[in-house]
């Protein structure tokens, strides 16, 4: 499976910050280049349950059905990266792809899994969960 290069631009950026603190700040601000929702995605159709902040994601098949437009916003700034973070692992990937991603190992891998609140932590588990649950449906 290809990984993506947006994907391996923020791989690259965050092994470049030793602090957490430069991390977190990396992590908001890609959260705040996220294009908005339009303003109906705001529904409980599109949140995310399990997320101690407001999350909601869209998702939309391409044309011929092989890859998912993610979309996502939050209420919290750092949930914001961490939607952000989950759409790069996922948006325009293969949804023969999307079931055999390694998430977790990726969140280790970058140090996340070390630095995150479990609450956090479970509501990006929910995140990839419905992701991953999308791209199952035939």
């Amino acid at each position: 499976m290809a990984e993506n290069a947006v994907l391996q631009a923020i791989r690259d950026d965050l092994a470049f910050l030793d602090d957490w603190d430069d991390r977190y700040r990396y992590l908001i601000d890609l959260g705040r280049a996220m294009p908005p929702l339009p303003e109906d995605a705001y529904t409980d159709a599109h949140k995310v349950q399990g997320c101690a902040s407001q999350v909601w994601l869209t998702m939309a098949r391409s044309a011929d059905s092989s890859t998912l437009d993610i979309r996502g916003d939050s209420d919290a700034l750092i949930v914001k990266g961490l939607v952000a973070l989950v759409i790069a692992m996922f948006n325009g990937r293969a949804i023969r792809d999307i079931a055999t991603f390694d998430a977790q190992a990726f969140f280790g891998e970058i140090g996340l899994k070390d630095h995150l609140t479990a609450q956090r932590s479970n509501g990006l588990a929910s995140m990839v969960a419905r992701i991953k649950a999308e791209a199952a449906k035939g």
